[in-house]
């Protein structure tokens, strides 16, 4: 959420983030409700103080043994003008705070303009393209030959968008999710096993709600969603708390399955394991000091692409331009894997800076004294990795054949020794 103060003295500034991210939120709703929030605050508290005068005149007059029957009549009708004045103000206030929930965050000022994904810039490439990736089996014919995963079950047991992996795949899977969280841990981020139901608040607190609301899965009752994300528990996990600077940055690492109703994303990327309803993933936290951010981003990112670099897989790092940042995002890049099924690089992480955004939707705020003053913390989160599209780029860039993937070197303590599958004898 922006700072209304903020956003009362940087109005311009504020329009020009919103412009260069191609939307036009009601801003000046905004405004002009902060506005009448500030005449009728001022108006309740010049009418609370009349009440008191008048209250301490009627004290005064009975004391004296007077009439105070016309200031008491006074009072009376002050006390509901009062009434009157706080019920208008907190309908205000209510309506702010529901405006408020409504703005994007703005982008970072060195964030490059851009309408879209293809106005993305390359910030590197690592690793070049098979030659042969036109003649690789697409991993949702690959999988399923070998044994290691069965679409057609899973499709009968939960619908589209819905696999089960099977045999070595689901050690495969496995196998990835302790790799990564091994080298999140050597990295220093603190493991995390979180709850995969959240209220309504920490959806809010992280940006999910309002905004994405008809994106999540909603259990009755509660209500209770299910996590789109690690993100939503691991940066609630300090919610309304003030910190010790001591304790920064917090880092925190998860595991979770994630789901997604994926709204709005009808033909894309249905087949195989790419665009899942639940899908597993990885997920990088941290909390930062605002002035320590820049650096946490590029780290971050760096966590990230050391996954890609242990599997040996080609893919680019590409910064988001400012039409292409999520709602809650101020600054951050995609990590993209080859996928020869497809021909493209496609998105296996993305590592984002929310800023103070998040945190004051929190509530999370550290003293850098004992005794001073609070400030908002800053909020970062990255995937390390998708593990779903892991699997699927190590079966189609690391195939030996129809019948056959090469295990890179650093995962094959994760899943038995093995150099390839199926061993061969």
């Amino acid at each position: 959420m922006l700072d209304m103060r903020w956003l009362r003295e940087h109005v311009d500034e504020a329009r020009e983030g919103f412009r260069k991210k191609h939307v036009d939120p009601p801003l000046d709703e905004v405004l002009a409700h902060d506005a009448e929030r500030r005449r009728l605050l001022q108006e309740v508290e010049a009418l609370r103080a009349d009440r008191n005068r008048t209250s301490e005149e009627v004290a005064r007059l009975k004391k004296l043994g007077e009439d105070a029957s016309a200031v008491i009549a006074s009072t009376a009708a002050l006390g509901r003008r009062l009434t009157d004045g706080e019920r208008k103000l907190a309908t205000v206030e209510s309506e702010l705070s529901r405006l408020l929930l409504e703005l994007p965050n703005v982008p970072d000022e060195d964030v490059p303009e851009g309408v879209g994904e293809a106005d993305n810039i390359p910030v590197l490439i690592a690793g070049e393209p098979r030659g042969d990736s036109a003649e690789l089996v697409p991993h949702w014919d690959f999988g399923p030959a070998l044994g290691l995963v069965d679409f057609e079950r899973a499709h009968k047991l939960s619908g589209t968008r819905f696999s089960m992996l099977t045999g070595f795949g689901a050690t495969l899977s496995r196998g990835l999710i302790n790799l990564m969280l091994h080298e999140a841990g050597r990295e220093g981020y603190q493991e995390m096993a979180p709850p995969f139901l959240v209220r309504t608040e920490a959806m809010v607190g992280t940006g999910q709600f309002p905004k994405f609301v008809e994106d999540v899965f909603r259990v009755d009752p509660g209500p209770l969603y299910l996590i789109p994300t690690a993100e939503v528990p691991l940066t609630n996990f300090r919610a309304g708390e003030i910190l010790d600077p001591a304790e920064l940055p917090l880092r925190y690492c998860a595991y979770t399955a994630c789901f997604r109703s994926e709204a709005g994303a009808a033909g894309r990327d249905t087949r195989g394991l790419i665009r899942q309803h639940q899908f597993d993933k990885v997920e990088l936290v941290s909390l930062t000091r605002p002035e320590d951010a820049r650096d946490e981003l590029q780290r971050m990112t760096a966590n990230a692409a050391r996954i890609l670099d242990l599997l040996q897989l080609p893919y680019r790092i590409m910064e988001h331009c400012a039409g292409d940042l999520g709602f809650q995002h101020r600054k951050g890049y995609d990590l993209e894997v080859w996928m020869p099924s497809y021909g493209r690089y496609v998105e296996i992480s993305s590592v984002s800076w929310f800023g103070d955004f998040q945190a004051r939707r929190a509530g999370m705020r550290f003293r850098r004294e004992p005794r001073g003053a609070t400030e908002y913390l800053h909020t970062l989160n990255g995937s390390a990795l998708a593990v779903g599209r892991t699997v699927a780029a190590l079966w189609e860039n690391h195939q030996l054949g129809p019948d056959r993937f090469r295990i890179p070197e650093p995962l094959q303590a994760y899943v038995g020794s093995a150099e390839e599958f199926p061993r061969r004898a």
